[in-house]
């Protein structure tokens, strides 16, 4: 019998969210599990794509970029929608597959801009498979999300690159 899966949220200002879900994934990976990944609001595709593919995950950057940041300059309509699309995919995939670990990379990012709303979230988390483990992951976590879930880790900047103008590197933070 399988054990009832879990949910995780990573959260907080600092440095690291993604990067321990992708850890999990590959931890996951290592004991057999299959592994979904659906990446909120990202535009580039980051440096640990590939390699988790290599390793059999299911991993779909689908985000168009953050709403006004870093020279985006498209509407919030279409956040929105990608937003959406990207939330139905992982509905849908869900269904079809029969997968033991579900990260939703920068959701909480998604919800706190106003792409997705709390409820549609919370209402697919709480009516999940039994087994899927699922982690959420981005800055600002919802107090529903908190409240949903079963493990809550926050990294908490304590001093970062970024404010002495370093920009992100390739490798180290994409």
């Amino acid at each position: 019998m399988k054990e009832r899966g879990l949910i995780h949220v990573f959260t907080g200002d600092g440095k690291g969210k993604t990067t321990a879900a992708m850890g999990q994934a590959v931890r996951a990976v290592g004991r057999g599990f299959k592994v979904l990944i659906v990446q909120f609001v990202k535009q580039v595709v980051s440096g640990e794509v590939i390699p988790l593919r290599n390793l059999g995950v299911e991993i779909y950057p689908m985000g168009v970029g953050y709403v006004g940041i870093l020279g985006d300059h498209r509407e919030k309509r279409e956040h929105i929608q990608v937003a959406r699309k990207a939330l139905n995919f992982v509905k849908k995939k869900i269904s079809e597959g029969s997968f033991d670990l579900l990260i939703l990379d920068e959701v909480n990012v998604a919800v706190s801009l106003g792409l997705l709303n709390v409820e549609e979230v919370t209402d697919f988390l709480e009516n999940k498979p039994k087994n899927l483990n699922v982690i959420l992951t981005g800055r600002g976590a919802p107090k529903e999300f908190v409240k949903v879930a079963d493990l809550v880790s926050e990294v908490r900047e304590v001093k970062h690159p970024f404010k002495k103008g370093v920009e992100g590197r390739r490798g180290i933070e994409f």
